[in-house]
């Protein structure tokens, strides 16, 4: 036992050596060791003696009071014997640099043979010795991702020791001689291996899975018990045994790619079975969601780099898995928009209305479809990790919308008491279909997106004409006044047809407001097609000036009570009025020049205007030529051949002239 006295620096191993030529004994070597804490030594100061120095120099500070200077206390370092016999597991770093020395005095270069089969004994002691030393810094290590269970201290002394005897291992590779036999070993991979099969065995024998993973099967409560065990250590690492080794070493990386390896072989084992669907879609959250979810936490994101590990499974592993799945979520997608258009129908049959909700009769079939394909198909990208791979799942939508267009036909063809509500909650429903389809373009395949929106267009356009079909039955006997004698002399002509539209668009109401909007919208234009055609077919002659300012003050004032109408009951198309004020200002206009601005003004706002039109139109004015007739259509038609456009409001295409 060496006494607290002894120096820091020069205490040495203990250990019995024969007497040396000179018969004096050397029970006691001692070893000088390098220095293992920072610190400057302390440089011999001149004495003092009495009140004079002894340089002979009175020190200027001899009158004053010195102060106290506590001593320093070096550190006390057992010696290899000590660590071993008390386990003292503070100190393996200590011990390593005690043995090496020990090795390098009986293997050193300058080391005969003879003297080393002299010392068998003492190079017998220093193998058990070192079998010893390796099973303690094993043990640490072994206990590295137990904090409760071994100090910090522990474990960085344990790593330096790990890193002293891989530089001992290099310096006896560098010799021209065969190493001790214990230094056949690569402490490197003895280092490596040893936390491989740490973490091999954490994975077999994980955390306890919590009360709420019991309703579980047995093999989600496996997966779900591994990954917790994993994300538990990595955090473990992070937090302390990061601070135990050098940055160089980057021991969170090679502790998050050995668990990755671990976890990702026991999933790979149990990918190669056949899994139900429930289990498969289980092992796909935890490959595509959950695992990266761990990886992506504050805490590790900044220390382990996820993205050279890849995923858990490999591609040929997964894609069996994924098909798996979206088979049965696209299965399960069709049987539950099936099911809610059985139902739909079901209840039409049956003679009930739809639900109403203020006042406007409304349908579930959208509402219950996208919320179902919104939330599988967002799902299903987070599960398989591929959002374009989920779209597969809506892939069916068309034969579905064709049910629905069947479904919708099958009511207006059978034109029972219920049918005109149910249109008009259908129409809610195409409307909510066409804004998801244009807009969440991620939820579905081009192809299917596109042939579904045909869909829903035709299904709209056929409960426009549905709607609208009595309507203008109703009001065919006043349209048969339009563009006649009476209705250019007697305002009453105008006044009945506004009086029948009014009481016609009342039976319209009962669809929600922004179907109620588009189709009032709709009747809007159909009656402004229907007042022009009957204005172009020529049964009102004007002669001159005074007839042709009258037309125009009709036609405009027809225009702004249609306006004050349907912008009454919702309609948003203001663009009609131009139009007609259009209209009736060539109507009006008696310069050639001025008809020609007028009627190209009207050609470059509506493309569509042909030169039948425009022909028509002025044979209304029975005071301009054949000549002039023929100029103004030529100069429309030069103009609307520079301006190359296309109508993106058709109206004159729907105008049909002779």
């Amino acid at each position: 036992m060496r006494t607290r006295s002894e120096s820091a620096e020069t205490v040495g191993l203990r250990m019995n050596v024969p007497p040396d030529q000179n018969g004096r004994s050397a029970g006691v070597k001692r070893f000088k060791l390098p220095k293992l804490w920072g610190g400057q030594k302390t440089q011999p100061q001149p004495q003092a003696v009495g009140n004079t120095r002894i340089d002979g120099h009175h020190s200027p500070k001899d009158r004053e009071p010195r102060p106290v200077v506590p001593a320093v206390v070096a550190p006390v370092i057992p010696t290899f014997q000590e660590i071993l016999g008390s386990e003292d597991v503070q100190h393996l770093c200590e011990a390593s640099q005690q043995m090496i020395q020990r090795e390098e005095r009986l293997f050193g270069d300058q080391m005969e043979t003879d003297s080393l089969t002299q010392q068998s004994k003492e190079v017998d002691q220093l193998a058990v010795d070192y079998k010893n030393l390796k099973g303690l810094v094993l043990r640490i290590l072994r206990l590295s991702l137990s904090p409760g269970e071994v100090s910090e201290e522990a474990l960085v002394s344990a790593v330096k020791a790990i890193h002293q005897e891989v530089d001992q291992d290099l310096q006896w590779e560098r010799r021209e001689r065969s190493s001790p036999p214990w230094r056949q070993g690569d402490w490197k991979e003895l280092h490596d291996s040893t936390l491989r099969s740490l973490v091999e065995d954490r994975l077999d024998n994980p955390l306890t899975p919590p009360p709420d993973q019991l309703g579980n099967s047995s093999f989600q409560r496996d997966v779900n018990s591994m990954g917790r065990q994993l994300k538990e250590d990595l955090l473990t690492v992070v937090s302390v045994v990061k601070r135990c080794y050098p940055p160089e070493q980057d021991i969170c990386n090679f502790y998050a790619v050995l668990y990755h390896h671990a976890f990702s072989s026991r999933l790979r084992k149990i990918a190669d079975f056949g899994l139900e669907d429930k289990d498969c879609t289980f092992l796909l959250r935890w490959t595509n969601e959950y695992y990266p979810q761990i990886l992506q936490k504050p805490e590790l994101v900044t220390e382990i780099n996820s993205e050279v590990m890849g995923k858990l499974l490999n591609q040929e592993l997964l894609e069996p898995l994924e098909e798996q799945y979206l088979s049965k979520q696209q299965e399960e997608l069709n049987t539950y928009i099936s099911r809610v258009l059985e139902e739909a129908e079901q209840k039409w049959r049956q003679g009930e209305e739809p639900a109403r909700e203020d006042g406007c009769y409304v349908s579930d079939v959208a509402y219950d479809i996208i919320q179902l394909i919104n939330g599988m198909v967002s799902s299903a990208g987070t599960i398989v990790g591929d959002q374009q791979k989920a779209q597969i799942i809506t892939c069916k939508l068309k034969d579905l919308m064709q049910s629905f267009k069947t479904f919708h036909n099958n009511v207006m063809k059978q034109n029972k008491a219920n049918s005109r509500p149910f249109v008009k909650a259908n129409l809610g429903s195409i409307r909510q279909f066409m804004e998801v389809l244009d807009k969440k373009h991620h939820l579905f395949q081009e192809d299917v997106q596109r042939n579904c929106l045909q869909v829903l267009t035709h299904m709209k356009e056929a409960a426009h004409l549905y709607l609208l079909k009595p309507v203008h039955e109703g009001l065919r006997p006043k349209y048969t006044k339009l563009g006649t004698s009476d209705w250019l002399s007697k305002p009453v002509v105008f006044e009945d047809l506004m009086d029948g539209m009014e009481r016609e668009i009342q039976d319209l109401q009962g669809a929600v407001e922004s179907c109620q909007q588009e189709l009032v919208g709709q009747l809007h234009q159909e009656v402004t097609v229907e007042y022009l055609r009957r204005l172009l077919k020529g049964k009102v002659k004007l002669k001159d000036k005074e007839q042709q300012h009258k037309a125009y003050q009709t036609i405009t004032s027809n225009t702004e009570r249609l306006q004050e109408l349907f912008g009454k009951m919702g309609s948003q198309e203001d663009w009609l009025r131009e139009i007609l004020i259009k209209v009736a200002e060539v109507l009006k206009l008696q310069e050639l020049p001025s008809i020609q601005v007028e009627v190209v003004s009207l050609g470059t706002a509506f493309p569509d205007l042909s030169e039948k039109h425009v022909s028509a139109l002025l044979k209304l004015k029975s005071n301009i030529s054949k000549t002039n007739r023929r100029m103004v259509k030529e100069t429309l038609t030069d103009s609307l051949k520079d301006l190359d456009a296309v109508a993106a409001r058709p109206f004159f295409s729907k105008v049909q002239v002779k």
